[in-house]
């Protein structure tokens, strides 16, 4: 089984990689680590409170937490499991540390319309370039940052 870092902003095009990336190391299973990257802070406080790592989380829409399921779902006979996380630290070797704790092999580059969600938020391909992990580079993915699912289904009560 193979584990793969993809980093995200939590927008569908963040997702759109896994299935192709998936399908080219079939059939063998693959571990996928959905990974947001924040600067660790300089506030004694905020450092308290760290551990909490509810702040960052609550910005994650529901939609994508849905759609990881779904894939995870879709793709059983690929995906082992979508796990999301987010990764504190601006250094490589905290980066390289990270990638040795999840047993990473690989790494796909971040999509065309990567955002920093937060004043925090470092820009992946800076540890990604110097970290020696192999990086998977992916085609274009149209679109642009928005929700994961448009329309949200109509409950319809029954009589």
């Amino acid at each position: 089984m193979k584990t793969l870092l993809i980093p995200t902003d939590f927008t569908y095009q963040s997702l759109q990689s896994i299935p192709v990336i998936a399908q080219q190391y079939y059939p063998q299973k693959l571990d996928i680590i959905l990974v947001h990257m924040l600067k660790i802070t300089d506030s004694i406080s905020e450092l308290l409170m760290l551990s909490r790592r509810s702040a960052e989380l609550r910005h994650i829409p529901d939609n994508f937490y849905v759609r990881c399921r779904e894939l995870e779902k879709d793709y059983s006979h690929l995906i082992n499991r979508v796990h999301i996380d987010i990764f504190y630290g601006s250094t490589i070797a905290v980066f390289n540390n990270y990638l040795d704790a999840h047993q990473v092999d690989g790494i796909v580059a971040p999509h065309d319309n990567y955002q920093l969600l937060f004043k925090n938020s470092i820009d992946p391909e800076i540890l990604i370039a110097r970290c020696g992990k192999r990086v998977i580079a992916i085609a274009e993915t149209p679109g642009s940052m928005a929700n994961i699912i448009t329309e949200e289904s109509e409950l319809i009560e029954q009589q």
